[in-house]
């Protein structure tokens, strides 16, 4: 029996020695997953990056659109093929697009240090440009490939910006502009009457005076968005003149960035903004090099009032945007980007000896003359929309916006003179007058049937109100790329009927 004994509990030693060699063999046990939390600092949406105190959310939209009898989607066909309104034209294009946003926060002495990014891959189909350059077999070609002339994808950045201590870094919105730009209530872009959405790289302040009051003092980049022509009229063309470019585009190098300063009242009933900026005019050279001098920089500047109102009578969500818009030398701030500064519209006519009608205008900030000082154009404008939700899933909206285009004597003098000598102005000197205006009422409608899902119809007429002398014409050049003869057209105001169609998920 000892012996028995003796022969089990040295067999149990020998397990459990067993049994400890090979848990040390063991890999070490993991360490917990760290799991994403919910960040509820800066409402919904927001996670924690994994071992940070940093936040961040994810977002963006999926959108396809198309636009009816336009070549460009959300504009009116005011210019190049659209405008020709031949077999050139579009009687539709599409698009798609993705947008992605990136939102990063992080709470710190200082203050949250934000950073945001907002890109968009972008698909658009069913657009030429119209070449007319190319004869083959006495036929011309008005597309020279297709790589060349069909719209296809695109990567665009609209925001890229930090925000710390009330400074803004980076491509922000303008400061100008109210919070709705030139959308009051719309989705149509071409809308005159007050700064633009396109964000705009900047190094702004923001003082935040508490109960909704806020001013912020900016310098923005003026080239890609705020600079429009700067026109020496000594090297207008008919070729140029025909398209409503009334001279050589002569802009020189940057100098100075625009000057934007803004106060805002955001309260319950609604928003009050006053926003001022200046635009320094800087010119290249008269002529080829140097040596031929330059006219001096002259500043512009522009002013603008936006208003909002809220919780009005006529039901939940109701709202009203307005904004008025003067500028001298700094157009873009009232004609915004994606406007054209070169409208040439056709139509019919009735006019005997006239081959068609059309519509000519052109938008600067500036224009000269050889030897000259710049001469600024002055412009102004509104727009406004009415909003108004019939219950939570159906709303429409009625917009418009209005803009003028005005010249000075000696301007007018410099553009007519140009005007009778190259396209042989039927009425002379006298019935030559190059302002405009430039217009666009509108109304959609938008349908949720769930969240973040919306089905709208834009339906705008755009119309260009040209203010030469009743019954002149103009004798323009071959316009190969518009497939427009030379021959005697009638100056005459013009309009564009366009329709836009929009599906939009929003994540």
């Amino acid at each position: 029996m000892n012996m028995l004994k003796s022969l089990l509990l040295g067999s149990a030693t020998c397990l459990i020695a067993g049994a400890g060699a090979q848990a040390a063999d063991l890999p070490l046990k993991a360490k917990a997953v760290e799991y994403v939390k919910i960040c509820s600092l800066y409402g919904a949406g927001f996670y924690y990056i994994p071992g940070t105190d940093t936040c961040i959310k994810f977002g963006g939209y999926l959108r396809a659109q198309t636009g009816l009898a336009t070549n460009t989607l959300y504009y009116a066909a005011d210019s190049g093929v659209a405008g020709a309104h031949n077999r050139l034209s579009n009687n539709y294009t599409a698009q798609s697009r993705m947008d992605l946003n990136i939102d990063t926060r992080t709470a710190t002495e200082y203050g949250v240090v934000r950073t945001f990014f907002d890109a968009v891959f972008t698909w658009t189909s069913g657009g030429y440009s119209g070449a007319g350059t190319t004869a083959v077999n006495g036929a011309t070609a008005y597309t020279t490939s297709t790589s060349s002339q069909v719209a296809g994808g695109s990567l665009g950045v609209y925001y890229a910006f930090i925000q710390f201590a009330g400074f803004t870094l980076g491509k922000a919105q303008s400061q100008f502009s109210a919070p709705w730009a030139n959308y009051p209530g719309n989705s149509l872009d071409t809308l005159p009457g007050g700064g633009g959405w396109d964000p705009v790289n900047q190094f702004t302040y923001t003082a935040d005076f508490g109960q909704g009051i806020t001013a912020s003092f900016s310098a923005q980049d003026q080239v890609a968005l705020y600079q429009s022509s700067i026109w020496n009229v000594s090297g207008a063309t008919a070729a140029g003149l025909a398209t409503g470019a009334y001279g050589t585009n002569n802009i020189g190098g940057t100098r100075s960035p625009d000057l934007v300063a803004m106060v805002r009242v955001d309260q319950a009933w609604g928003l009050f903004q006053a926003s001022v900026a200046a635009h320094d005019n800087h010119a290249g050279y008269y002529g080829a090099d140097e040596t031929t001098g330059h006219p001096n920089d002259k500043w512009g500047w522009a002013g603008q009032l936006a208003l909002s109102i809220k919780n009005i009578p006529t039901g939940a969500g109701d709202t009203i945007n307005m904004t008025g818009v003067y500028t001298d030398g700094a157009s873009r701030y009232n004609f915004q980007d994606y406007i054209t500064t070169a409208f040439a519209m056709y139509g019919g006519t009735g006019r005997v000896g006239a081959y068609q009608s059309v519509g000519l205008g052109g938008v600067s900030d500036s224009v000269f003359v050889t030897g000259s000082g710049q001469q600024l154009t002055t412009t102004y404008g509104f727009q406004g929309a009415y909003t108004h939700n019939w219950n939570p899933q159906w709303n429409t909206a009625v917009y418009g916006g209005w803009g003028a285009v005005r010249y000075n004597s000696t301007a007018k003098g410099y553009i007519c003179g140009a005007f009778v000598a190259t396209l042989a102005l039927s009425s002379g000197l006298a019935g030559c007058n190059p302002d405009f205006n430039y217009s666009v009422v509108g109304m959609v409608t938008r349908w949720s049937p769930v969240k973040n899902l919306t089905f709208s119809a834009d339906l705008a007429y755009a119309m260009l109100d040209q203010k030469h002398a009743s019954g002149s014409t103009v004798t323009l050049p071959l316009q190969s790329g518009v497939a427009k003869p030379a021959a005697a057209y009638d100056l005459k105001d013009q309009g564009s009927l366009v329709l836009l169609l929009r599906a939009v998920r929003v994540f």
